[in-house]
Parts: C-alpha cells; structure tokens; sequence
C-alpha cells in the first residue's frame, strides 16, 4: 500500500456517463475544486463499455438520454452501444475531463474524518494489485446500481447436462458464432427484446422464453419532430427543442399510466395488436399481469421485435422451465425447446454505492438504515452524494440535475466557508419507503441494500423531473435539514 493518499478537493468513483457528466459540471462550475475520477475498469463509459450483446443500444431516446451541454446530433433516436460509448469518450476529451481519470481503480471503502473533514478512499489497482488511498473533502458515487463482475443467474435444473453454450448477455463473448444456430434468450426485459430481433438476422431460428410477458412500445429510428426541424433550424437548436419535447411527452406518460392505468394499457396492447395482427395471440404472450410502469415499459425501434415475429425468424413462447436438457430445455408444459446456444437475459444484481464498505469515524454504516436527502446525499453522512438517475425516464436528465446541484452546494460552501454538508433525519419521525417504488426482479431482489426515501419533500426519490427541477435547481441550498459547519 502507498502511505500517503492522494488529495483532491472531489472524488468522482466511475467514469461512466454520469461520472463524466458530474466532472463536465463541476469543471465549468466550480473551477476552484480539483478533481479525480477512480474507474474500475481500462476504458471510459461504464455500462456502454461493459455490455457488448448484439444490437446493445438505449432504451430511452437520445435527445434526452445525452448531456444537456453536448447535443446529440446523430439521427438515431435510440443511440446504439458503440455510438453511446464513443459519445462518452468525445465528450470527456473535449471537456479535459479525461486527463483526470484513474483507470484500473476499484474502490474498496470509504472512511471519514470528521477532524479532517476528509474521506479517505481506499482503491485497488486492478493491474498491479497494488492498493492506493486518495483523500478528498467530498465524494461522489457515480458507479451505478449493478453488479458489473456478474449478471443475475437463477439456478436452473439440469444446466450441466446442455451440450451446447449458455451465456448470459452481460458477459457476452465477443468470439461467439451464432450464425445458423438454433438460440434460445431466456427473459422479457429490455435485454431480451434488444438481443432477440438482432440474433434473429443470423441464426436460424430464435426463441424469446418467458416467464410472463413484459409491455412494449416502438419507437421511431428517427424522431420526426428532429426531423423537421433539422430542415429548418441549426442542428444544436433542433436537439434542444425536441429535448424538451421529449422531457414533457414522458412525464405526460408515465403519469397518465400511473393515473389512467388501463388507457395507458389498453394503448400498448393495441400497438402489439397492430404490429403482429389479429390472429397473434397478444393476450398470452404482451399482456402483463400488472399495470404498465409497475415494472419498466421496454422500447423497441420501430417494431423490429414485432416484425422479426410476424416474419417468422423469432417467436415467442410464455412458459415455466422444468430442466435444461441435453438438447435444450424442457418446459413445464410438457413441450421443448431445442438450442444450440441458451442465452440469460435474466437481469442484474443490485450493488449500492459499488459495494465499498463505509465507516464515519470509525463507525462501519449501514447503508439501508439511512435516508436519501434531495435524491443524492444520506442522512447524517458527511459530504457524501450519490447519482441515481429515473427509471421511468432517461437516466441522464436526473443524473445532469444531481451534477448542477452538487456544484451549487460546493460554491455555497465555498462561499460562506463551510467544509462539512450533513443532511439531518429525524428518523423516528418519517415513514419509510423502499428507494424505489417498481415491482420488477433486480428491484425486489435488491431493494434491502438501498437506503429509504422518507414521506417528505427533501426525503423523496422522485420520478419526475418538475419535481426534481424544483428541488435541485430552485430550492435554497440551505434549509432546515442540511447542516453546514
């Protein structure tokens, strides 16, 4: 280990879309703050590096799925995977940015000093094994929610006996041969109905295998309000106003869905109807036992997965698995399936704040006994934030609101010369909630690692971005919960 810790004044843990959008802001708004940013891994992008599936592209669209400073000017309106990372990379190398990130960086823990007013962050060098410390007066976690060293993998029945291949997609091998193959993708999710249209180009026949069904919506490849502004306003205007065009169409959704439930259900069941006409059995195979955004609604480009059905090239099936066979899979119903290759889309496993263990004055914290203040600090812990971005929405719009946030709270404190930003909970007095209100696998089975949210404007995770703007950007930063000292 190397004694003495490395100083800076914030500590950005990934370099993954927010962690490069959080170290833009803070760049151009708190010019007197140094920087680092500690990445596990040996490039830029974090999930869009990690994920390399076939057809791997956003599942929101880009014009809001980008940095408000940095337009997306491409014409896609779902950005793939390799468009997205190079998005990233660009953008932290036009800002600088990228002259301050630690690569190979796997941060273990987080201790704080309150005499100090300092955290030290201890991190492993994943190429050397060698273990470093930085210090800083604030810490940022931009490292997502998932375990990246591992998907989620149910143990299936009878999986050694298949003498073909099973992958899950988060580990996708990049030699894999699929061409002519028989593949069947296990799982409904965003994952599934990504990869299922796309194997279906090569293979020789695909199955999506379903536990039950999942909504889903198509998008156009290209936004025709971008369209038709593009022919008359520079591109940098055209992407701002359908931006915000995007920003209102999908909060109007999501809350009419929440309101007006079967209307919102009723709309994406027609669409399902009309992509995959009237003889397909819509009702067993689209039609979710819950209502829409209980769990995420999937995007699909204009209906590559409904048109890859009606061509015959995938189908799907909605059944339980009994046992993997030696041929394939055999299902509770009695019939089989039989694969060359067996995919696992079956989702993530949740990891809060990247795993690193946290201790304040040597006190080791539980995490999930605490409350989320503005949807980015804890409760009583110092100078600590963290970016969560919407799940029914794109990521980046909260993400970017967190950052803006985060850079008004350090030019206050600089200001009025403060060092230490604590939000205060009365614990006793709030009703907690879980982190997230969605009823979807990877949430419920991860949920108890998360902090709460309390029954409280400051102590609410929001959903919707009015709220957040409000909260984020217009609210004082000093109030009656955050102390400063």
């Amino acid at each position: 280990m190397t004694n003495e810790a490395q100083r800076v004044d914030v500590l950005i843990v990934g370099a993954g879309l927010t962690g490069i959008g959080l170290a833009r802001h803070l760049q151009r708004e708190c010019p007197q703050d140094s920087f680092a940013l500690l990445e596990t891994r040996s490039a830029i992008g974090g999930t869009w590096d990690l994920f390399r599936y076939p057809g791997i592209r956003s599942d929101s669209d880009m014009y809001t799925f980008s940095y408000g400073s940095k337009p997306w000017l491409a014409k896609q309106s779902l950005g793939d995977g390799t468009r997205i990372r190079n998005y990233i990379t660009e953008a932290a190398r036009e800002a600088g940015v990228d002259k301050h990130i630690r690569f190979q960086h796997k941060v273990i823990s987080a201790s704080w000093s309150s005499e100090d007013a300092c955290w030290t962050v201890t991190a492993l060098r994943t190429d050397t094994e060698e273990t470093v410390c930085f210090s800083c007066n604030f810490l940022m976690m931009c490292c997502g929610y998932y375990d990246y060293e591992a998907g989620y993998t149910p143990d299936f029945p009878g999986r050694d006996s298949f003498s073909g291949k099973v992958i899950h997609a988060q580990q996708w091998p990049e030699e894999l041969d699929y061409q002519g193959k028989r593949v069947v993708v296990i799982g409904s999710g965003a994952t599934a109905v990504t990869l299922v249209p796309e194997l279906a180009k090569q293979t020789k026949h695909t199955v999506m295998l379903q536990r039950s069904p999942t909504y889903i919506y198509s998008n156009p490849i290209e936004d025709p309000w971008a369209v038709t502004l593009r022919k008359f306003l520079p591109n940098t205007w055209a992407f701002r106003i359908t931006r915000w065009k995007q920003m209102a169409a999908q909060m109007f959704g999501y809350q009419l869905a929440r309101r007006r439930p079967q209307l919102a259900r009723n709309a994406l069941l027609q669409q399902a109807r009309d992509a995959l006409g009237a003889d397909y059995d819509i009702e067993k195979h689209f039609t979710p036992r819950y209502n829409p955004w209980d769990q995420r609604v999937c995007a699909v480009p204009e209906n590559d997965l409904f048109k890859a059905i009606r061509e015959e090239r995938a189908e799907v099936v909605t059944d339980k698995i009994s046992s993997f066979t030696e041929t394939g899979i055999q299902l509770e119903s009695g019939n089989a399936l039989e694969a060359d290759i067996i995919v696992l889309a079956t989702g993530l496993n949740m990891k809060y704040l990247g795993g690193a263990s946290v201790t304040v004055d040597g006190q080791e914290i539980d995490l999930s006994s605490h409350f989320v203040y503005r949807g980015t600090m804890l409760s009583d812990l110092p100078n600590l934030g963290q970016v969560f971005g919407y799940v029914n929405s794109s990521w980046t719009l909260k993400a970017d609101l967190i950052s803006k946030y985060v850079c008004r709270l350090r030019n206050h404190m600089r200001r009025s010369g403060k060092r230490i930003a604590t939000p205060r909970a009365d614990a006793n007095g709030m009703q907690a909630s879980p982190f997230l209100d969605l009823s979807s696998g990877y949430v419920t089975r991860g949920m108890d690692l998360f902090p709460k949210q309390g029954d409280s404007s400051l102590w609410r995770v929001y959903q919707n971005y009015y709220m957040d703007f409000f909260n984020l950007r217009m609210r004082p930063v000093r109030d009656r919960v955050l102390e400063l000292k």
